[in-house]
């Protein structure tokens, strides 16, 4: 099963599913969004190792219990496993960024996509991009230091010099606004 043919319902019925211990959900699962979660965690992390390693974990956890907590109808389904890809992966760069500076650690581009497929992405990240541009300075450095840089809330407000809550309300909002912006 590929993720582009993989609808939301159809993710939402593999959690579902695996939630009451359905192997053949959980290879579905992974087939359809293992390369969009590695994209995310390799994004945060900025080294294959460590995030194949989060991968991993993001997977085991979901098979031990972790489909359970999936709230139908809460969140998309594919935004909730990012989500949980994103924050594995920010643990794991506090674990690791005492220890190692990831600014000097080299891009990988993964080589099984060809040149279709890297003309697609490169695409979507100008359209991500021009969107970002529409925000007001602040809020997109907000919004990129969060889901591209792995920022936390409480950093980006300090450097912000806002309150945590306007924070979390700046960055809410401009998702919103990024999420109209792309769907025009």
């Amino acid at each position: 099963m590929h993720f582009a043919m993989t609808t939301p319902d159809d993710i939402e019925h593999m959690i579902l599913r695996i939630g009451m211990g359905d192997h053949k959900a959980f290879e579905a699962l992974y087939s359809a969004t293992s390369a969009k979660l590695f994209g995310i965690m390799l994004r945060v992390l900025k080294d294959r190792a460590a995030a194949e390693e989060v991968l991993q974990d993001v997977y085991l956890r979901l098979w031990q219990g972790g489909a359970q907590t999936y709230s139908a109808g809460k969140a998309s389904p594919i935004s909730w496993l990012a989500t949980i890809a994103r924050n594995r992966s920010i643990d794991k760069l506090r674990q690791i960024r005492p220890s190692t500076t990831l600014d000097d650690a080299p891009e990988l581009a993964d080589p099984a996509k060809g040149p279709e497929a890297l003309a697609i992405a490169a695409s979507e990240r100008a359209q991500i991009f021009a969107c970002l541009d529409e925000l007001d300075p602040d809020r997109s450095a907000a919004v990129q230091g969060a889901y591209l840089d792995g920022d936390t809330y409480a950093d980006l407000a300090a450097r912000f010099d806002v309150p945590l809550n306007t924070m979390r309300t700046w960055l809410r909002r401009s998702l919103m606004r990024l999420k109209d912006c792309l769907s025009r």
